[in-house]
């Protein structure tokens, strides 16, 4: 078994571990319900671990590998040891003050993936955003929070950013609709030092950048911005999600990631071609 050990935070650690364990019971031909009686627990609690939404005792998983007959002290060593880390708070818990539970779920998914791909229809992706922006949209949706507030909302947001530098960061391919680069958030200065850093991230050899103009009248996507996470390791399935004002939507259904997948190569289609993307950003900067 591989051992090497994904980046990110517990959220997709869990749900490592849980696939893992859940094709190890079914290889011994061992119901979720028999299962979870060895280790005190029903066989809806099992399906929840299986699917990572929720933490595993280091005690359990030793139980279950014991269950399952996995009796190898190396790999008995590799899984416990990714429950271990499965239970540490990656970075951004110190920003729990100002960061909702089904936004941190987001935030450790982004760390592990391997490719993110987004479209977005009214804001520049917060992986491109400048520290302008992003203190502009956040002051928006966040009016009432003192100035402190949002000045930890923008360092998380900017943090977040660093994994795209990271040696073994993810492929960021995002669709901007000509909406969001023409939307005059935070005043002309801010919106030309967005455009001007967004033509800098056209020229990163892990980012690819598409302007879906206004031309192209409707499209696949009319029910709004979504973003699907891909992961290096081939038992996560991929996650499709959809942001909404106070939660968000996880799916990682093969039907809901298919519909999403179908509608983002379409959103691709029709947008102008990533090579047109500086171009079409040079002229929208000239006209701000």
């Amino acid at each position: 078994m591989d051992t090497a050990q994904p980046a990110g935070g517990p959220t997709v650690l869990r749900r490592l571990l849980g696939a893992q364990l859940r094709r190890l019971r079914e290889r011994q031909g061992i119901t979720r319900e028999e299962a979870g009686y060895a280790i005190r627990a029903s066989g809806s609690k099992m399906s929840r671990l299986e699917l990572g939404r929720v933490g595993f005792k280091e005690r359990d998983v030793a139980d279950l590998l014991t269950l399952y007959g996995v009796m190898d002290e190396r790999e008995r060593e590799s899984l416990l040891e990714l429950a271990q880390d499965a239970n540490t708070p990656g970075w951004w818990h110190r920003y729990g003050d100002v960061l909702p539970g089904w936004f941190e779920t987001y935030v450790g998914l982004e760390e592990a993936a391997a490719l993110i791909r987004t479209y977005e229809v009214q804001f520049i992706p917060g992986l491109l955003q400048t520290e302008g922006y992003a203190r502009a949209v956040i002051s928006l949706g966040n009016s009432a929070a003192p100035p402190e507030e949002i000045e930890q909302r923008v360092s998380l947001r900017i943090t977040r950013q660093k994994l795209l530098t990271r040696g073994d960061g993810p492929r960021l391919w995002a669709v901007v609709d000509e909406a969001a680069l023409r939307r005059p958030i935070g005043g002309r200065e801010v919106m030309r030092g967005q455009i001007e850093r967004l033509i800098e991230a056209t020229k990163l050899p892990n980012v690819i950048l598409q302007v879906l103009p206004f031309r192209v009248g409707g499209h696949t996507a009319e029910a709004g911005a979504f973003t699907i996470l891909r992961f290096p390791e081939s038992d996560l399935p991929d996650v499709v999600y959809v942001e909404q004002l106070t939660s968000a939507l996880y799916l990682d259904r093969r039907d809901d990631v298919d519909a999403y997948m179908e509608a983002m190569e379409r959103l691709c289609v029709v947008s102008a071609p990533p090579d047109n993307t500086a171009e079409i950003l040079s002229r929208i900067l000239q006209e701000t």
